[in-house]
Formats: C-alpha cells, sequence, structure tokens
C-alpha cells in the first residue's frame, strides 16, 4: 500500500516514534486506521479484543484498499499521459505558427480575415460609398481584439458586405424558340399564360437585356403559379430564389434587423444575392397575399420599396446600411386572390391571370407529367401499372374537379401506393387500374353525375373563389299566399344579400313587363335559397341569376336547359360588368354547360380566351335584362 500511495509515509514514520513493527496488536489498529472503511466498520474493529480475530478482519480491509489505489494510480497514469500528449501538441502547433510567420507563410487570425475579405472584392464593381464604408470597416477590424465581440460583430458585417454581388451578373438567355420550348416540356395548357411570357421576353431580346420587373401570377392552388416562375429562370438562365411571405409580420424579414442587436442578419434580399451571387436573379415572392402586419411593423409597405422599379436601384438594407441596386432583379409574385394585397402594392406589379383547367388539359397534364412523375418516385415502370385515357378521365371527373391539379396528383400516388401493396402480396411485376376497379384504389367517387337543379324558380349562376371558379344554383319559391314577405337564406354576405334585394325590387316593379300578374309578389312570401348553406358566399355578380330565378318563379315557367349566367343588376336593369369571366366559363365548361349569359361588358374578356375554352359554347352578352329574359326563356 506504500510503494502505491506515498501518502501513509509520514504516518508510518509516526508509528514507528512511539511502537515497534513486532507488536501486533498496534499494528493491526494502524493498518485499520490507514485504510478509507467508513467509522461503523473501524468501531467494530475495536471492539473484537481476540489479535487473531481482529487481524483476520483488517486484512481485507487493506486488500480492498490496495485495489483502490492501483486503480488510482492507473487512472492518474493515464490522465498524465494524455495531457502530457495534448501539451506538447499545443507547444508544437504554437512553435510551428511563429516559424511560419517568422518565414511569411502563414499570417495571424485578424489578417487572414482582412486578406480573405480584401480578395472578394477584386473583380467587384463597387459603388464609391459602399467602397469607403468597407475600407472603414477593415480598418476598424485591423485594430480589434479577435476575442472582442466587436470584432465578431464587424467581422460578421464584412462577410455579408464583401459577399455581394456588386456588379456580378448572369448572361440572360433570349431565344424565343428555346423559351416556348422550355414553357411547354413543363407545362400543359396555359397558352395565353406562355404567350404573355414570351411577349416580356421577346421584348428583351429586342433590346438586348431583360431588365427588372415584377410580375404577379394571381390564380386558385394548384394551377403551376410556382413552377411557372422556374420556368421563366429556367428560360432566361438566371438563378432562382424563392422564398413565402405567408404568415409574415416583421418588416426586418425583408429589410433586416440593425446591428445594434445581437444576433442580428440582412434580410431575405440580401440573403437571395448572397446565395444566387449574381446581381440579377430571379426571386420569387410567394403567397403575397397572404402577408401579414404587427406591432413589429407592416412587411407590405416594406415591400413598396423593393417592388417599384423607380426605387430599387437604391434599396436600402437595415444591417448592410449600403445602398443596394435590385434593378436588374426580376421578381415573381403569387397569390390566390387580388383582394387582400394592398393597392399601392398591387398597383406596382403587371398581373398575370392563371385560371383553372377544363377536363381535358388535366388529363393531358395527368399523363404527361403527374403520373411519368409518380411512378418514377415509386420506381416503376410505365408498363408496370397501365392506364387508359377513360380511367385517367374518371379519376379527374370523379375524384378531382377542383381548379388546380394538386389532388389530382394526390389520387395517382393513392393508387400507385395501393397498386405497390398488390404487387408485393400477390408476387407479380403488373398491375391493370381501369375503370372497373378503380373504386379498389380511391373508394366511392367525391363527385357523381348528376343533372343540374331545374325547373320552376331554379336558376344556375356563376361564382369566383380563390379555389376558382363554380356553378352556384339559385332556387326560389312561394312559401305561401297568407302575407307578402321576402327571405334569403345560404350564408349570403352582406353585398349579395342586397344585390338580391334590388333583384327583387327590380322583378316586384317590372313583372307585368314580362308577362307576369302585377300582384304576384303583392300577396306571397317568397323564399330565395343559395346551396350550399353551409358555404360562405358574398358579391353582386348573382344579381341576374337571383331576378332570373324571381321571374322563372312568377311566369311559372323554367329557364331554357344547360344555360348558366353572372351579372350585376341595378334598380333600372341594367346589367353591369363583373370579374373572373375565364374562371367561371372554366367552371361552366366542367359541368358541362354550354349556354352562357354574360353581361355585354365583359365580351372583351370572353373575347382574349383561348379558342379551347371557347369551343361548343354558345354566349349571351347583355346590356339590360331585357337581354337576360330574351335569351333565358326564348
Amino acid at each position: 500500500l506504500l510503494t502505491l500511495n506515498p501518502l501513509y509515509s509520514e504516518e508510518l514514520k509516526n508509528y514507528l516514534r512511539h511502537f515497534s513493527p513486532n507488536e501486533p496488536s498496534a499494528l493491526t489498529d494502524f493498518a485499520a486506521a490507514l485504510t478509507t472503511a467508513p467509522g461503523d466498520e473501524l468501531q467494530h474493529i475495536l471492539e473484537t479484543i481476540p489479535l487473531l480475530k481482529r487481524m483476520g478482519k483488517v486484512l481485507p480491509m487493506l486488500k480492498h484498499e490496495v485495489e483502490i489505489a492501483r486503480l488510482q494510480q492507473t487512472i492518474s497514469t493515464q490522465v498524465e499521459k494524455n495531457l502530457g500528449k495534448h501539451q506538447r501538441e499545443f507547444f508544437l502547433r504554437e512553435q510551428l505558427k511563429i516559424i511560419q510567420k517568422e518565414l511569411g507563410i502563414s499570417k495571424d487570425d485578424r489578417t487572414a480575415d482582412i486578406e480573405a475579405f480584401q480578395e472578394r472584392l477584386k473583380n467587384k464593381q463597387l459603388p464609391e460609398a459602399a467602397q469607403q464604408k468597407i475600407e472603414d470597416e477593415l480598418k476598424k477590424l485591423s485594430v480589434l481584439e479577435t476575442g472582442s465581440p466587436e470584432y465578431a460583430v464587424t467581422r460578421n458585417y464584412l462577410d455579408w458586405a464583401t459577399l455581394m454581388p456588386w456588379g456580378v451578373s448572369s448572361k440572360d438567355k433570349l431565344s424565343l424558340a428555346n423559351a416556348r420550348k422550355t414553357l411547354d416540356k413543363a407545362h400543359a395548357g396555359l397558352d395565353d399564360v406562355k404567350d404573355r411570357i414570351i411577349e416580356f421576353l421577346a421584348v428583351g431580346s429586342h433590346k438586348g437585356t431583360v431588365s427588372g420587373s415584377i410580375l404577379l401570377l394571381v390564380g386558385p392552388p394548384g394551377v403551376g403559379k410556382t413552377s411557372i416562375g422556374h420556368s421563366i429562370a429556367e428560360t432566361l438562365g438566371r438563378k432562382f430564389y424563392r422564398f413565402s411571405l405567408g404568415g409574415m409580420r416583421d418588416e426586418a424579414e425583408i429589410k433586416g434587423h440593425r446591428r445594434t442587436y445581437i444576433g442580428a442578419m440582412p434580410g431575405k434580399l440580401v440573403q437571395a444575392l448572397k446565395e444566387t451571387g449574381v446581381s440579377n436573379p430571379v426571386i420569387m415572392l410567394d403567397e403575397i397575399d397572404k402577408i401579414g402586419s404587427s406591432y413589429q411593423g407592416d412587411p407590405a409597405s416594406a415591400l413598396l420599396e423593393v417592388l417599384d422599379p423607380e426605387q430599387n436601384s437604391q434599396f436600402l438594407d437595415h444591417y448592410l446600411d449600403l445602398r443596394l441596386d435590385l434593378s436588374n432583379v426580376l421578381f415573381i409574385c403569387t397569390a390566390n386572390r387580388l383582394d387582400t394585397i394592398p393597392a399601392p402594392l398591387l398597383d406596382r406589379m403587371d398581373t398575370i391571370r392563371l385560371a383553372g383547367y377544363i377536363t381535358e388539359e388535366k388529363i393531358a397534364i395527368a399523363k404527361k407529367h403527374l403520373w411519368p412523375k409518380q411512378l418514377k418516385k415509386a420506381g416503376l415502370q410505365r408498363g408496370q401499372i397501365p392506364m387508359r385515357d377513360a380511367t385517367f378521365r374518371q379519376i379527374v371527373e370523379g375524384y378531382a374537379r377542383e381548379a388546380g391539379v394538386r389532388n389530382l396528383e394526390k389520387q395517382l400516388s393513392k393508387i400507385i401506393r395501393k397498386a405497390v401493396v398488390q404487387m408485393i402480396e400477390q408476387n407479380t411485376d403488373k398491375v391493370q387500374v381501369n375503370l372497373k376497379n378503380l373504386e379498389d384504389y380511391l373508394g366511392q367517387p367525391v363527385f357523381r353525375k348528376k343533372a343540374p337543379l331545374q325547373g320552376v324558380g331554379i336558376v344556375t349562376g356563376l361564382a369566383w373563389t380563390s379555389m376558382g371558379g363554380a356553378t352556384l344554383p339559385v332556387e326560389a319559391t312561394a312559401v305561401h299566399e297568407t302575407q307578402r314577405g321576402f327571405k334569403l337564406t345560404g350564408k349570403l354576405g352582406k353585398v349579395m344579400s342586397e344585390s338580391a334585394e334590388i333583384a327583387f325590387s327590380y322583378v316586384h316593379a317590372n313583372v307585368k313587363k314580362y308577362g307576369g300578374d302585377a300582384e304576384f309578389f303583392n300577396k306571397r312570401f317568397i323564399h330565395l335559397h343559395v346551396p350550399e348553406g353551409a358555404t360562405p358566399k358574398d358579391g353582386p355578380s348573382a344579381g341576374i341569376t337571383m331576378a332570373t330565378a324571381l321571374i322563372s318563379l312568377a311566369l311559372n315557367k323554367p329557364v331554357r336547359k344547360n344555360l348558366a349566367m353572372t351579372g350585376e343588376i341595378t334598380l333600372t336593369g341594367q346589367v353591369l360588368a363583373v370579374g373572373g369571366i375565364r374562371e367561371k366559363v372554366i367552371a361552366a365548361k366542367r359541368e358541362n354547360i354550354n349556354q352562357l349569359i354574360l353581361p355585354e361588358a365583359c365580351k372583351r374578356d370572353y373575347d382574349e380566351l383561348p379558342a379551347h375554352i371557347q369551343q361548343d359554347l354558345q354566349v349571351h352578352f347583355a346590356k339590360t335584362f331585357d337581354d337576360v329574359f330574351s335569351a333565358a326563356f326564348s
């Protein structure tokens, strides 16, 4: 024990001054005192009077102490060995640094940082103010201690400032043939949108460069707004950066935090320039209609400077505090609706509308894009799950009637998952999906073919929502003849309720003109309902629809079959223009309605529709309700 732990040698010397090593009783007590045994065990030793018995109890205690001492010695030896190794490496590194510094091979951290920042600025064209600011910061960095907090803040600032693409830009590809080929490859349909983009690129091709612009793609979910942004970037050969504005409530996300805050960072636009490495990328601002505001600021107001071609050449980020030129950036914004975008912001953007797809376009998209994509994702070949056009049509019409194709893609993915399970369980490489077994994969159809509501007092209207166009039946009935009255149901908004009251007033005043009983509405309680009751509805565009339903009720005469209409009515019977004509026409085609009544003022919007959408449609344009009456009841 003494050889393992030299600390006990002083105690041994003290013992030998008072006792002889040949006294077994004293030696046993001394040995027990050397151990680290607890007090109750030592008390037990003292209480044991017979010498041999006492020595027998002390011996195991000494052996245990020896084992502990040996373990401690092993651990100490290993720790000293490791410490010695680390100390040796540390001293060698420090010596190497000094030798390299003396030979001019290496520099200290501060010098290395400064030279790295200066190297980044070579071949970049900095404005004079930015050059001066960065030089001042470099001088400041050269006198700061590397361990100080201010050094880290200054170094981080210079890191961002020197990574900006000052004067660095990518060369645009301005071939219109290549642009059309790229757009056609990535998107089926949307010919009018492609033509609008080609026109935009043609101007750039003629001028020699595509200057910074702000495009706004508006349409229902799933129609390809984000993917069109990717295609535009690919067509131009520019770098692409996307970030979502949905739910953003802090203007610092756009303009950055000031450097005085701990953990401050530049805004998203500076981050986009850093990541792309060029001053003319394509930046997509997704979901601009869902931007918020809070006590931290209004991001929509911060975007006013960014999206104004007259101002964004001098964009000021709060963190960098330097003027950045965003005039060469192509901004592409996306939105589902326009009414939530602030008017000053909307005024700065060139709006391109993307309406929903008709059935034929959806089938083409499913066959050319969605189905091959899902097969590849599952590691399957096209021949392993063959599907005919009729099956695709049933999927579109029975399970995915929405304006976009996102739900259609989910249904195709569901078929593939179930088909793979079937392949594994049946040990086969091929599964046939057809009209007969489609319900085994997707369940009962969500939408079934049903004849539109028809009869006296029933008229089909056309509506426009953020999800695309939709048909909207309107029902009118006389409840009783005991008293006069008018009731509205269907969860109608204020504007739509007022529109219904205007329609009722006009029809009440002019029912005799259209061949009805002048006293019809004076004697009856009229109930006007717009299904479905749980869905909120608003807007003035159902005015002529409600008026026609009331006239149909008064004349006890149904309107012609396969007819739908939209338009606002006034108290004098004028038919005013409404929005969303493209979406409404597509909704009518989706429901196989081929007769439409539209306001005369919307003829221009209808004429701009692609020929394949206008095909097989008979459209009546109405200036007054007299025109509506003639078209509906002739």
